[in-house]
């Protein structure tokens, strides 16, 4: 008997919800349904100032590229740079790419010495915020593939503008006797 009593008193609060639907009929909108409720009349609310992403990185972003230079990671900024870069600023990063040719606007040189001065984090947020005319690719390059990016345009205006000093002996070697080839 005294099982009984308790076994009704556990079960009691579980069988007296059952009949309860009141959630399951309650009155709900589709997506961007029109709305009385609210006083601009839709029904899809504004996020609240200052809502992030479920799945947003809030790792600070270092100033520069934030892991080692290697062959790889220039490889991978070569790739990614000639798909999302290269259609504007051209293989070689001089702002005529096909794009600019079919009459869009041209994107600056990156060896230009303006360009050459930023940091790369500057480049990051260009990547990743857009500038001007260019649009976000925050969406389509991921963070890892954007600092590869932006190590890849180093070594582009490095092609252009090392300093004879800084190559190795040999190229310096080279360069003397291509330089005297050429004169009379």
């Amino acid at each position: 008997m005294r099982y009984r009593a308790l076994l009704a008193l556990a079960v009691a609060p579980l069988l007296s919800a059952c009949g309860e639907q009141e959630m399951a009929d309650m009155p709900r909108y589709e997506p961007l349904e029109p709305a009385e409720t609210f006083a601009d009349g839709m029904s899809a609310r504004r996020p609240v100032a200052g809502t992030v992403a479920r799945d947003a990185d809030l790792a600070p972003v270092p100033d520069s590229v934030p892991q080692p230079v290697t062959r790889a990671l220039l490889e991978r900024g070569r790739q990614r740079f000639e798909i999302y870069c290269a259609p504007c600023h051209s293989r070689t990063g001089d702002g005529d790419g096909m794009i600019v040719r079919r009459g869009f606007p041209a994107p600056p040189s990156f060896h230009s010495e303006t360009l050459r001065r930023v940091s790369d984090r500057h480049i990051y947020d260009v990547i990743t915020d857009g500038y001007g005319v260019m649009y976000s690719y925050a969406a389509r390059v991921m963070p890892a593939d954007r600092w590869a990016i932006v190590a890849y345009v180093r070594a582009l205006q490095l092609s252009r503008h090392a300093p004879a000093a800084a190559l190795p002996d040999d190229l310096k070697a080279g360069l003397e006797a291509a330089g005297t080839e050429d004169r009379p």
